[in-house]
C-alpha cells in the first residue's frame, strides 16, 4: 500500500492531510518516516524539494503527545527567518485537529516578544540559530526538555556563518535526545557536527550528493562581462515561456543595480531582496512572487533558501555561485513537484573554474551553448571589473623591466611552455575531486 496509512500515521494527521490533497508519501517521507519512528539519530541526505519538512514533521507530530508543560520538546533549527516561518506553517497546516502548540522565532524582529510567546508555553519551536540562542541565554527559554532536535538545511546554516552559534545550542542541549538532520550535500563541517554530536545516525539518501533533481534542465553561456550578461539576461525575460523567473547575484550591490537597470524594461514585473530589505518588504516579494503578481525576481544566496515557492519556471545564475553545493541548493528551487524546471548559468573567464568544481561535484557536465547572435556584446566595464583588469595590465607590463649585466637566461627545463587546449584540462589538474566527502561505507566486521 503506497500511502501514508502504511506508514502508521494516525487519523488527525490522516484527515489533515486528506485536506492538502496529499495521499502519496514522496521517497524522503517513505524511508524518513519509519527510521524516526524509531528513535534513532536520523542524517537524511536529499535535494530541496523532495518533502523533507513534512518527512520529518509527520513522525515527529505522529508520536507527539498532549501536554501542558511550558518548555518546548522538540526543537526545529533551521537557516533563515523565511524557512522558520514556512516550517510552521507547515506544521500547522499538519496538526487542525492536534492540540500542539508550534511557533517560530528568528531575528530583526523585538525579542520581548518572543520572549512572552515562550513564557506562554510550547510544544514545538522553530528557530535561527542566533535568535535561539539569545532566547536560551536570557533564561526564558531552557532546552532541558527538549526530546527530539532537527537541524535542517545544515549546510546552508553553515555557509551563511551560523557554525559558533549551532555549536554552542548543541552543547546545552540533554544529552538524551533524538537527533535528526537534513542536508542537501555532506561536507566535510556537516560530517565534523554527525561524528562529533550523533549516535550511531541512520543515513537516508535520496540521490547521490550533489547530484541534482532529473527534471532540471541545465544550460550554461559564456559570456564576457557584467554588461553583456545583463543585455542576454533583458533578452531571456522577453521570452514568454519565461513565466516565474528567479534570478541568482552574488551580492546586494549588484541585486540593486540589476534591479534598477531591468526595472525600465520590465515595469510591474520585478521585485528584488536581499538582507538590506525590512522583514516585511521581503515577505510581500516573495508573497508577490508566490501570486504571480511579479514574475521576476532578484535574489542573494542569503535570502533565497527557505523560499518554497511553487511553478518556479527557470532559474537564472546571473553570477556562478563560488561554492559548487550552492549550485545545487539554487536550481533546486525550479523541478519541484515533479514539474519540469531550467536552470541557466552565465559565467565569465574568471567563473569557469566555478563551473567545473560544480560539474565535478555533480558528476556531469552541463552543455555549454553559443552565445545568441541578437547579445550585445558589450565593451563596458563594471567598477568592480575595472579594478581587476588594472590589475591584470600592471601584471603585464613585463617591458618595464630591462635586465642587467647579471642577468642569466632561463635554462631550457625551467622554461614555460602555453600547450593551449580549454579551460577544463588546465583546471581539472588542480581540482581532481568534488570539495565534499563522499559518503562512508560501514567496514565489514
Amino acid at each position: 500500500m503506497d500511502a501514508f496509512e502504511a506508514l502508521k500515521i494516525k487519523k488527525t494527521l490522516l484527515k489533515a492531510l486528506n485536506d492538502l490533497d496529499l495521499s502519496t508519501p514522496t521517497p524522503i517521507q517513505k524511508k524518513s518516516i519509519p527510521a524516526i519512528h524509531s528513535g534513532k539519530d536520523i542524517v537524511g541526505l536529499a535535494q530541496t524539494g523532495t518533502g523533507k519538512t513534512f518527512a520529518y514533521l509527520l513522525p515527529i507530530l505522529n508520536r507527539l503527545e498532549f501536554s501542558e508543560q511550558v518548555q518546548p520538546r522538540v526543537l526545529v533549527i533551521v537557516p533563515t527567518r523565511e524557512l522558520v516561518l514556512q516550517v510552521v506553517e507547515a506544521a500547522k497546516s499538519l496538526t487542525t485537529y492536534q492540540n500542539v502548540r508550534i511557533e517560530g522565532v528568528f531575528g530583526g524582529v523585538n525579542i520581548n516578544n518572543q520572549r512572552q510567546m515562550v513564557s506562554e508555553g510550547l510544544d514545538v519551536l522553530v528557530a535561527t540559530p542566533g535568535r535561539l540562542y539569545d532566547l536560551a541565554v536570557s533564561g526564558v527559554l531552557r532546552l532541558s526538555s527538549i526530546q527530539k532536535l532537527v537541524i535542517d538545511e545544515v549546510d546552508e546554516m553553515l555557509f551563511i556563518g551560523f557554525r559558533a552559534q549551532l555549536l554552542n545550542i548543541l552543547d546545552i542541549l540533554p544529552l538524551k535526545r533524538q537527533n535528526i538532520l537534513y542536508s542537501a550535500t555532506l561536507t566535510e563541517e556537516v560530517d565534523e557536527i554527525i561524528q562529533s554530536f550523533f549516535k550511531n545516525p541512520k543515513k537516508i539518501e535520496i540521490v547521490p550528493v550533489g547530484t541534482p533533481l532529473e527534471k532540471i534542465k541545465q544550460q550554461g553561456y559564456a559570456v564576457p562581462n557584467y554588461s553583456t550578461k545583463e543585455n542576454f539576461l533583458k533578452i531571456l525575460l522577453k521570452d514568454t515561456s519565461f513565466e516565474k523567473v528567479l534570478v541568482f547575484v552574488k551580492n546586494k550591490r549588484i541585486a540593486d543595480r540589476l534591479f534598477e537597470n531591468l526595472t525600465e524594461f520590465f515595469p510591474d514585473e520585478i521585485n528584488v531582496i536581499h538582507s538590506n530589505k525590512s522583514q516585511n518588504f521581503r515577505f510581500n516579494a516573495i508573497e508577490e512572487f508566490q501570486t504571480g503578481l511579479h514574475r521576476i525576481l532578484i535574489a542573494t544566496d542569503i535570502v533565497s533558501r527557505g523560499m518554497d515557492i511553487k511553478g518556479i519556471s527557470h532559474v537564472i545564475n546571473f553570477d556562478t555561485p563560488e561554492k559548487p553545493e550552492q549550485y545545487i541548493h539554487r536550481i533546486g528551487r525550479t523541478g519541484r513537484a515533479r514539474e519540469n524546471g531550467v536552470a541557466i548559468t552565465l559565467f565569465t573567464k574568471k567563473e569557469e573554474e566555478s563551473i567545473l568544481e560544480i560539474e565535478i561535484l555533480m558528476q556531469t557536465e552541463i552543455p555549454i551553448l553559443t552565445l545568441p547572435v541578437e547579445v550585445e556584446v558589450s565593451k563596458k566595464l563594471m567598477p568592480e571589473e575595472k579594478d581587476k583588469e588594472i590589475e591584470k595590465e600592471i601584471k603585464g607590463k613585463t617591458n618595464l623591466y630591462q635586465p642587467g649585466p647579471s642577468f642569466h637566461e632561463k635554462s631550457e627545463k625551467n622554461k614555460k611552455v602555453n600547450l593551449g587546449g580549454s579551460y577544463k584540462r588546465e583546471i581539472k589538474k588542480k581540482y581532481k575531486k568534488p570539495k565534499t566527502r563522499p559518503p562512508k561505507t560501514k567496514k565489514k566486521k
